[in-house]
């Protein structure tokens, strides 16, 4: 997450690309752990807590970057920052009464939404920058169109996690109140 945030401030040429893929690579790598682990049948309890941990290390790390870089609203920014601090916080308190919560479809489908929107939002410095002298005029609109499709993706992102982090309470909140 670092060296992406890092490469979106750079102006050199290819950064953007490199930003993007690096990107991918997180995005595939985390999917991919999560498949193999799974279809192995080694599941683990820290693996879960992990693997939430670092999706939502890698997203807010650059939602707080988009911010200033590509204009995301900071609202939507903070309602997501204190819905993960609230479930991780919840977590940790019914982990320490030996219940672990993991990932449900709301929240799996929040972190797609999220990783969506950060792709195309990647993608517009890429397509204008690094590649867009290769491009011809006439997709000029694909960098508009990329960029607003990231920000109502980070919305919906917004709004799924609010829903989906009320899922988890409600499910939870006899363990965690207790």
């Amino acid at each position: 997450m670092f060296i992406i945030v890092w490469l979106t401030y750079q102006t050199w040429d290819g950064a953007a690309t490199i930003a993007f893929a690096a990107f991918i690579a997180a995005a595939i790598s985390d999917w991919l752990d999560g498949a193999i682990a799974r279809k192995r049948g080694v599941v683990s309890n820290f693996g879960k807590f992990m693997d939430a941990l670092t999706d939502k290390i890698l997203v807010i790390g650059l939602m707080v970057t988009f911010v200033d870089r590509f204009g995301l609203p900071l609202p939507f920014v903070l309602v997501t920052l204190c819905r993960e601090f609230l479930v991780s916080g919840m977590r940790m308190v019914v982990a320490a009464k030996g219940v672990i919560v993991a990932a449900d479809g709301g929240g799996k489908t929040k972190t797609i939404s999220q990783m969506i929107a950060i792709g195309c939002l990647l993608a517009v410095p890429l397509l204008s920058k690094d590649l867009g002298h290769l491009l011809p005029d006439e997709f000029s609109f694909l960098v508009e169109w990329l960029h607003y499709l990231g920000l109502i993706g980070f919305i919906i992102g917004t709004h799924l996690a609010v829903w989906s982090g009320y899922r988890y309470l409600r499910a939870n909140w006899s363990a965690f109140t207790n």
